[in-house]
């Protein structure tokens, strides 16, 4: 099993760390369950960061090579049955369907992608939408130290969110809690 917690930067229960919000779920999870965790702001390349450190928002043409790079971390581990977590933004369908698989980030036909698909990968992965009201997010990263992403960007993110629905393999959470209430309410969904 594969979880992806992914939201705007901030979307988790934190303040006056280093790290993202979404790492410290993630991390406290991975713990608590023995699985493999990986934070998906460790696979950026230097000019990402360097943009988001300067405040320029990142562009579908930035980011398709980061989840390239980040689906060949879920398919290996898929592959060698391991149990992971990946915290990652994943703010559009497409790059959701990108980590899964489910479309290639290069112009292959729809029969190609269909057969990736098919291959069952995303039965096995679920995103954890880690969402909240805009204020307590901004007042997270305000206080937020040592991270590279500028908190002006926030409201970029917000723009480019295409929050799960549908056929995708997703539950929502709310930021509002605590993380150990967080976490339980991921345990209960796992079963």
């Amino acid at each position: 099993m594969i979880l992806i917690l992914m939201g705007v930067s901030g979307s988790g229960k934190l303040s006056l760390c280093s790290f993202s919000p979404r790492t410290a779920v993630g991390s406290y999870l991975a713990n608590k369950l023995g699985w493999k965790f990986y934070d998906a702001d460790d696979y950026h390349p230097k000019e990402n960061k360097e943009k988001m450190v300067n405040g320029i928002p990142l562009d579908d043409e930035d980011r398709i090579p980061w989840l390239c790079t980040l689906h060949e971390i879920l398919m290996r581990e898929i592959s060698l049955g391991e149990n992971m977590i990946l915290a990652c933004s994943s703010l559009k369908r497409m790059y959701r369907r990108i980590l899964t698989g489910e479309q290639s980030a290069t112009n292959r036909t729809l029969r190609e992608n269909q057969e990736r698909s098919q291959l069952g990968c995303s039965k096995n992965i679920l995103f954890v939408y880690l969402h909240g009201p805009i204020q307590l997010i901004t007042k997270r990263l305000d206080s937020r130290k040592g991270h590279f992403m500028s908190p002006s960007l926030l409201q970029s993110q917000f723009a480019t969110l295409e929050p799960p629905e549908g056929t995708e393999n997703f539950i929502n959470i709310s930021i509002e809690n605590s993380i150990s209430e967080i976490v339980t309410e991921i345990e209960r969904h796992l079963g």
